[in-house]
């Protein structure tokens, strides 16, 4: 299928023949039907995303991002590379963020989320609240292939990846997020006065629960990045496709039925294969009130840099909340943690985030090489 040139890509053909006399007459007749003589492509194979895409490594000592790189430079789709970046922590319990051994929720469940897109496609899917799946990111792919639909969500998300040959697991739950679980339980009934679980209400346990999540972070019994954790990746190849996915166990402890910003369109995720690419980790509440994935990609279309496009979205979350005690800090300052990893069609990028700081990075991986670099924030930790 021949997909339609943006207004770049036709400037940019148009230049690249009227310079190329080397071509001959025979691409200039060529052209003259109507016909594009074969040129290189200049765009630039990148794939950006999540810190969590360049921790772990696969047994040939590959980072997520790496191996999405590898994937892209040698020809395979773009979002299966995006996936195979994000399969690294779905599977693995070292991670808490997302798939197998994700923090559960309040009632000790692992659920899942997940949405990917496929830019010259022009197709997304997603799931959300699924069970047993380790990998919910090759589900959403199934859903936009195989359904009509956009987003399917809890048991029929879950009969429908069983009929699609995905292995489904009764628990999720690996050791150490088990027993994060009970002690987050243990110290929640605590402050309940010693009520056991069952006898506190739901606002008790969602706001004292919050509490003890960040309590057991500042110990080091959570990363506190996976307290919101999820993995974004994002990717475009040498013929400028874009594609994205985002994959996450969503915030920890949560309410039971809660479904955050990462299944969502626009909010998670969201490509544009003219544009570019924009996805998100953090409060994914703030990034719905928003839909900030897809504004991002919008202020690019405007001309914006995509790190300017993140810092703009970034600035609206923070004007929104100001002054609610709710989102504040003692410092007057925005308490929650917001990130965005942005490309465009001319493969610059970025990843802002509302807290920056030492230790807060991001991943990337071109031709320079696997690394993580460090976000550009609104407010700087010591």
């Amino acid at each position: 299928m021949t997909k339609d040139l943006s207004r770049r890509e036709v400037l940019g053909a148009a230049a690249t023949v009227a310079a190329a006399t080397t071509l001959g007459t025979s691409a200039a007749v060529a052209a003259g039907r109507g016909q594009a003589p074969a040129v290189m492509s200049s765009y630039k194979p990148l794939v950006v995303g999540a810190n969590n895409g360049h921790r772990l490594k696969n047994e040939d000592g590959e980072t997520g991002v790496q191996i999405a790189y590898r994937m892209i430079t040698a020809g395979e789709d773009v979002l299966d590379a995006t996936i195979a970046c994000n399969n690294l922590p779905e599977i693995s319990e070292e991670d808490s963020s997302v798939g197998y051994g994700g923090l559960p929720d309040a009632n000790g469940d692992v659920t899942l989320d997940a949405c990917c897109m496929h830019g010259p496609l022009k197709r997304a899917g997603g799931v959300s609240y699924i069970q047993g799946v380790r990998t919910p990111s090759w589900v959403a792919k199934d859903v936009m292939m195989k359904t009509n639909h956009h987003l399917l969500s809890g048991q029929g998300a879950t009969d429908f990846a069983r009929a699609n040959g995905h292995k489904i697991e009764g628990d999720l739950n690996s050791a150490h997020s088990f027993n994060r679980y009970l002690e987050w339980k243990k110290r929640v009934e605590e402050e309940g006065d010693n009520r056991t679980f069952a006898e506190l209400d739901i606002d008790f346990i969602e706001n004292k629960g919050f509490e003890v999540a960040y309590q057991m972070a500042k110990e080091g019994l959570i990363d506190i990045d996976h307290i919101h954790g999820t993995i974004n990746t994002n990717a475009i190849n040498h013929k400028g496709e874009i594609c994205g996915n985002t994959t996450t166990s969503g915030r920890s402890f949560k309410v039971p039925g809660r479904v955050g910003d990462s299944p969502i369109l626009g909010a998670g995720l969201y490509v544009d294969n003219d544009i570019g690419a924009a996805g998100s980790t953090g409060l994914g509440e703030m990034n719905l009130y928003h839909l900030c994935s897809f504004l991002i990609v919008e202020k690019m279309r405007d001309g914006m840099h995509p790190k300017d496009a993140g810092m703009f979205a970034l600035t609206r979350v923070r004007d929104f909340c100001m002054g609610n005690p709710r989102y504040m800090n003692d410092e007057g300052e925005i308490a929650f943690n917001l990130q965005f990893y942005v490309l465009d069609k001319r493969s610059r990028y970025a990843g802002v985030a509302m807290r920056g700081g030492e230790g807060r990075f991001f991943a990337v991986c071109d031709d320079n090489g696997p690394r993580h670099e460090l976000m550009d924030a609104i407010y700087i930790d010591s």
